[in-house]
């Protein structure tokens, strides 16, 4: 080791302004830079995205549910099959790669089906973030078939590429989450003189990306027109997960199963328990049954649930997350100096408030929001403990 010059560029010790010793050699300032600059232009080229290169490398679907647990609370049939799916996907592109394999296997795209709040984004989001691949949201809402007001179905393409900074091989190993596929669903049996351009279309436009084709997306989404330059997309490697909250899909299974009451004394069904097993009996034909055609259920081989919040999930999702909502605040006031807490009671209380408003977990924010309103707006007169009791929380 020359304490002289640089061990990279060998550049004596008089030529540079600066030598970096390390443990067997010298680095000088000219070095570090160029260094610098390689990973920083690297990194942007890949756009952050380093996917699995080896089976390996890959996580396995308990250590992909286990990553999961940290995030979402509850939920463990849906995340043991999403967990499955995803690791077979990613099993699947590593095995496309050896060209001497004979077998082809088929992606598994995945249709979750839960009430609004459940955690249907929650989790596809925090799977794409683990396994580093890029992921877009679309909403299904806003398509319509070509040629009517709306969008084409190409553009959920183009939201996948600007996350993955137009790199057409990042995005084509890519995560599209399809939200509110149910409000696409077949409006009714009966042929009808007017087009149904934002149902059956649609679902009908949707075939060729979730099978596998070479798609001509336009870059900046929207609509197509003659004299736009497109980039072409093989959609064979996207996992396309679709989530809707299937209002009225439960009806439809429990008249499958003669579970419906009949006439003027019909008691309801009220036990979570019998929810519960209605919920487990779901399956391609009560979707059939509710709108979606044939053609795109076959897409969609994995269909799984996602369970009602009870009162103590709805607690739990409160405390225990990561990210959880009492955490987020409590770091929130910990930068004015303020040490904020809140008693069971009143955390109870506030899941008592979304409840009633039928919110799901994503309204839980906004009415632990509300509780603290006074608090943050007078934080400046505020010190040391701040605890959160239910007496604070009056009837919002």
């Amino acid at each position: 080791m020359n304490s002289n010059q640089c061990s990279f560029c060998g550049r004596h010790r008089n030529e540079v302004q600066m030598l970096v010793s390390g443990q067997k050699g010298f680095i000088c300032e000219n070095c570090i830079e160029q260094a610098h600059a390689i990973i920083k232009d690297k990194i942007s080229h890949s756009g952050g995205f380093q996917p699995a290169e080896s089976i390996a490398e890959l996580k396995k679907p308990r250590e992909i549910k286990k990553m999961l647990d940290e995030y979402v609370i509850g939920q463990d049939q849906a995340k043991k099959q999403l967990s499955i799916a995803v690791y077979n996907h990613y099993k699947r592109l590593l095995h496309a790669q050896d060209e001497s394999r004979e077998v082809e296997i088929e992606k598994s795209n995945i249709i979750m089906i839960g009430e609004t709040g459940t955690g249907k984004t929650l989790l596809a989001k925090t799977i794409a973030k683990e396994l580093n691949v890029p992921f877009c949201i679309v909403d299904a809402t806003i398509l319509t078939e070509a040629g009517y007001v709306g969008e084409d179905v190409e553009s959920i393409l183009s939201r996948l590429l600007m996350v993955a900074d137009y790199d057409v091989e990042k995005a084509e190993k890519g995560i599209v989450f399809i939200d509110e596929i149910d409000k696409i669903a077949r409006k009714s049996d009966n042929p009808s003189i007017t087009r149904d351009v934002s149902g059956e279309g649609v679902q009908q436009g949707l075939l060729k990306l979730l099978e596998g084709s070479i798609v001509n997306v336009p870059p900046q989404g929207g609509r197509k027109h003659p004299d736009q330059k497109y980039i072409q997309v093989n959609t064979q490697n996207i996992l396309f997960i679709a989530g809707g909250a299937f209002d009225g899909i439960k009806d439809i299974i429990a008249s499958r199963l003669n579970k419906q009451a009949i006439g003027f004394s019909k008691d309801k069904l009220k036990k979570e328990e019998d929810e519960e097993y209605i919920l487990h009996q779901l399956n391609a034909i009560d979707l059939r049954k509710f709108g979606l055609i044939p053609e795109l259920l076959g897409r969609f081989p994995v269909i799984t649930y996602l369970d009602k919040l009870t009162k103590e999930t709805m607690i739990r999702i409160m405390k225990e997350p990561k990210n959880s909502i009492v955490n987020q605040f409590t770091e929130l006031f910990k930068m004015d100096g303020i040490d904020l807490k809140f008693t069971d009671k009143a955390l109870e209380k506030i899941v008592d408030e979304t409840m009633e408003k039928g919110l799901g977990a994503r309204g839980l924010r906004g009415t632990t929001e509300k509780v603290l309103e006074h608090y943050m707006f007078d934080i400046d007169e505020l010190g040391g403990d701040l605890s959160i009791d239910e007496k604070d929380i009056k009837k919002l």
